[in-house]
């Protein structure tokens, strides 16, 4: 008997949700599930007969939460709260301890949740790709994948990004190329990490046909929770260039590089930019750059549709300039 008891009690534990929070609307509806975020005056509720549902914040009575939530009020750096308590209408009782405190609605700017210094594993990213088939007087086919993933287990972070295009023009190539890079850090404290990566890239149409990229160096972890990230770094290179008509090149540089992403309106939208700016140690160029840019909008709790805008440049060569810019539009999934 004690045994079918205790059965019973752990399947009912494990079928039940961590953590169960409840909001009233001004129109009486009350609507259960778990807070995921508030910001941008919208408050996404994340439930099982609705997916996540984006809330409008004026129209929030009340609401009640068992999860330890980060509250954000003006300028301040945020309370951790152990629970949110209902309370009387455009209100809530902020439990802390002994001390609770009661706060107008109107006054909170952000509720996210507060992520642990270490975690045990985290892994995060997206596919983005763009397809273009026009046929009219020339016909054109342009094809853009690219992905971008992370994965955080204890002090190491594995990073890992790569991108194809290729458009052809009446069955003539005119862009051919792709790239990979792998990078890991590993943390010292909550922000400082040091971070070692390799890139390589390969053009079949350029003059520049190939290059490889090896650094290391120290970064920085300004935030990384619910409404995004943003990192920078600063890197000692090795970069070796190959041509298409068979010369090499090879030189030191260095590097600052940043990642930074933001998610807007209750995460419906995310905005997002990477890049490096480099400069090369000896005088076979005056400095590289390659930047990406672009919006994401949510469909559904995994598919996203998105604009972007890429650049890559290398002034100063000695075996010729570099200026591409490339726009694309597309769909993708997130994770």
């Amino acid at each position: 008997m004690l045994s079918r008891t205790l059965l019973c009690l752990a399947i009912t534990t494990a079928s039940t949700p961590l953590f169960a929070d409840t909001v009233w609307l001004k129109n009486g509806d009350r609507l259960t599930g778990v807070i995921k975020v508030f910001d941008g005056g919208k408050l996404l509720l994340q439930t099982d007969y609705g997916g996540a549902i984006p809330l409008d914040w004026k129209q929030v009575k009340t609401l009640e939460s068992d999860q330890p939530l980060l509250v954000k009020q003006g300028q301040s750096e945020g309370v951790v709260t152990k629970s949110l308590q209902a309370a009387d209408d455009g209100k809530v009782v902020m439990a802390n301890g002994d001390a609770p405190k009661t706060v107008e609605l109107a006054s909170i700017d952000q509720i996210i949740k507060p992520k642990p210094v270490i975690t045990d594993l985290v892994w995060k990213g997206n596919i983005d790709a763009a397809l273009d088939f026009q046929q009219a007087e020339n016909d054109t086919d342009d094809y853009n994948i690219s992905f971008n993933t992370s994965a955080r287990h204890g002090n190491w972070r594995h990073n890992a990004k790569g991108e194809y295009n290729r458009e052809t023009t009446d069955e003539v190539v005119g862009t051919d190329n792709w790239s990979a890079e792998y990078s890991l850090d590993r943390f010292f404290t909550e922000k400082f990490f040091w971070d070692a990566r390799v890139n390589y890239k390969r053009d079949k149409i350029e003059d520049l046909s190939r290059q490889r990229t090896v650094g290391t160096g120290p970064g920085y972890q300004f935030w990384d929770d619910e409404l995004g990230a943003f990192k920078v770094g600063a890197l000692l290179n090795r970069t070796d260039y190959q041509f298409s008509n068979g010369e090499k090149e090879n030189f030191y540089s260095v590097a600052g590089t940043w990642d930074y992403n933001r998610y807007l309106v209750g995460k419906k939208f995310e905005f997002f930019t990477n890049g490096e700016l480099g400069k090369p140690l000896s005088g076979v160029a005056d400095y590289a750059l390659d930047v990406e840019a672009g919006l994401r909008y949510k469909v559904t709790d995994w598919a996203s549709l998105n604009v972007k805008a890429e650049k890559d440049i290398i002034s100063g060569a000695d075996n010729g300039n570099v200026d591409k810019t490339r726009y694309t539009a597309g769909f993708g999934v997130t994770w």
